[in-house]
């Protein structure tokens, strides 16, 4: 194997995906054998959609860090773009799906544009803050809010169009994103703690708002009666009826009931919907129990591990890709967070995939988007050490 090969095998990256992979595909495999799914064959459509993802990971190794951060910005203003042209478009290729209108519809696909809108967002972001420490060394005041003053700029054009959807769990994505650049753009602390404060304020009134006046918060801000329902179910589900409690109430019996070392393959005993999608984790528990649960959260820290690595050492020779990293680190772990903590009742309830195992198009080619820049970020930091060391 010649130099220029060795740079492209990331080994580490490969075999955490292959892990994944496996994951996903043994945990579809048993969802799919609840007699909600008939004969339909999701394992196999995974498949099909991680090839895809796989492809497109390869094709991102042929543009470097340079090409990707001058692109960055016409790359978001499509996705921005393609969002608004969701919204207009007519019910025939657009039509609502749980009350949200939020996926292109054609012949045995469809697409959720707010997936992919992820990924350009957070290749503007990085641009943007790499481009602004670039040109602000020693940063002061004026400057850190200018920056910020950009960074919620870009966030919030996505986010207003995905709640015109409306969907609020893409959304709040969107924004755990923004705080993590926030954070890490080396804004001022005074700024941010500013700022962290007048939102918790703001977060805690609106669900006070919610929870002790759900029909008026319904009828003034646009709220849906599901979208009340989940957050009241979560802040005291012993309050709710068993209809609005459904499906978390099932979710913790499987993820429950498989006690230390599950159930093991083709055995599943509760059914309950999206199984294979946004309730994936229960599939996991209740098959492997808690001892593979635990070894798929502990894969997911060796991933998001790797991210923080990566990150902290491309910074000094490549800021974008560090930052790319940083936010490609972020959707990874509101996605976790927010999935698995639904599962568990610490979280509302909300349509977020576990990616890299949940079943669903978007998401997977999303992710493997995303994964294929940081990758080519790894693979420009072993071209960089190979130059620095010879």
């Amino acid at each position: 194997m010649n130099k220029k090969q060795s740079y492209y095998m990331q080994s580490d990256l490969i075999i955490l995906f292959i892990m994944f992979v496996c994951v996903s595909l043994l945990a579809i495999y048993n969802a799919q054998q609840l007699e909600q799914y008939g004969n339909e064959n999701f394992v196999l459509k995974q498949v099909l959609w991680f090839l895809i993802g796989a492809c497109l990971v390869a094709a991102i190794q042929y543009f470097d860090l340079d090409q990707l951060y001058k692109a960055s910005t016409f790359i978001y203003i499509f996705g921005v773009f393609v969002l608004f042209l969701l919204l207009i478009s007519p019910a025939s290729i657009a039509y609502p799906v749980n009350g949200a209108k939020s996926w292109f519809q054609f012949p045995g696909l469809s697409l959720q544009p707010g997936e992919f809108v992820k990924m350009s967002t957070i290749l503007f972001l990085a641009a943007t803050v790499s481009r602004h420490r670039s040109k602000h060394v020693a940063p002061t005041l004026k400057s850190d809010t200018f920056l910020l003053g950009k960074l919620v700029l870009i966030v919030a054009m996505p986010v207003v169009l995905i709640m015109m959807q409306p969907d609020f769990g893409t959304a709040m994505v969107y924004v755990f994103v923004l705080g993590m650049f926030i954070i890490l753009s080396g804004i001022s602390w005074k700024i941010i703690m500013t700022l962290v404060a007048a939102s918790t304020a703001s977060i805690a009134a609106l669900l006070g708002f919610i929870i002790r006046f759900p029909q008026l918060a319904q009828d003034t801000i646009g709220i849906k009666g599901y979208q009340i329902n989940r957050i009241l179910t979560w802040f005291d589900p012993t309050q709710q009826s068993s209809d609005a409690t459904f499906h978390f109430d099932r979710a913790y019996m499987a993820l429950g009931s498989g006690q230390l070392f599950g159930k093991g393959m083709d055995n599943l005993e509760v059914p309950y919907p999206e199984a294979h999608t946004d309730f994936i984790f229960s599939v996991i528990g209740e098959s492997f129990g808690f001892i593979g649960s635990a070894l798929v959260i502990f894969l997911y820290f060796m991933l998001l591990y790797k991210l923080v690595t990566l990150g902290l050492n491309t910074y000094s020779h490549s800021p974008f890709g560090a930052y790319l990293c940083f936010g490609y680190f972020s959707v990874l772990l509101i996605h976790v967070f927010q999935n698995i903590g639904m599962t568990l009742g610490i979280m509302p309830i909300t349509g977020i995939p576990l990616l890299l195992v949940s079943y669903g198009g978007s998401s997977v080619l999303s992710t493997m988007i995303g994964f294929g820049l940081i990758y080519r970020v790894a693979v420009e930091h072993t071209i960089q050490n190979d130059y620095l060391f010879k």
